[in-house]
């Protein structure tokens, strides 16, 4: 398991645009979420630090889309050395675990890029204009530090956006696994 740091985005960036297909074969765009708060998230279904977090960000996710936040999960590792990350499995995995949000692949990695996103899961949340106001953790908790999953530093950021808000500009990095980039397909940023 490789520890990876999100990239930190430079806060106030503009959300770029995506249009990528969820689960169910419909297209997702960040445009449909003109006007509220949108959360993007980077995740997958084999990451280790993703499954810590799993279930508290489910819930955490329905919560705040009933209070207003577009959320979109984006999975780029559509590789075929991770299987469980396929399209069929994320299919399988938003219907076991009744996901609210979409749940989108991103198979040219291109949306990864554009944001940036370097690790899963990575979390990057936008104010009503769809300005960048926070990217990081979801909270302190990894596998194997004994810290409870809380989503604490996630829910901090939305609620602060919900209420038109500044979100404090510290802010601390996701960790978790990189990004499966295609051989040839890792961005700069990332080569770092």
């Amino acid at each position: 398991m490789v520890q990876t740091p999100s990239t930190m985005l430079e806060l106030g960036t503009p959300a770029p645009e995506f249009s990528l297909q969820d689960t169910e074969g419909r297209t997702v765009t960040r445009s449909q979420f003109e006007g509220q708060p949108l959360l993007v998230a980077f995740v997958c279904n084999h990451c280790p630090f993703v499954r810590h977090i799993h279930d508290k960000m489910v819930e955490v996710f329905a919560q705040y889309q009933d209070r207003g936040v577009g959320v979109v999960a984006v999975n780029a590792n559509i590789h075929p050395d991770f299987p469980e990350d396929s399209p069929d499995k994320m299919r399988e995995y938003a219907r076991r675990y009744g996901y609210k949000f979409p749940y989108v692949a991103d198979p040219s990695q291109e949306v990864a890029k554009a944001y940036r996103a370097a690790c899963t899961p990575d979390f990057f949340v936008f104010d009503r204009a769809h300005r960048l106001a926070y990217r990081g953790q979801f909270d302190e908790s990894r596998p194997g530090n004994d810290k409870a999953v809380t989503g604490r530093d996630l829910c901090a950021a939305l609620d602060a956006v919900l209420d038109d808000r500044p979100v404090p500009e510290a802010q601390r990095a996701s960790i978790g696994c990189n990004i499966k980039w295609r051989p040839g397909n890792e961005p700069e940023y990332f080569r770092r």
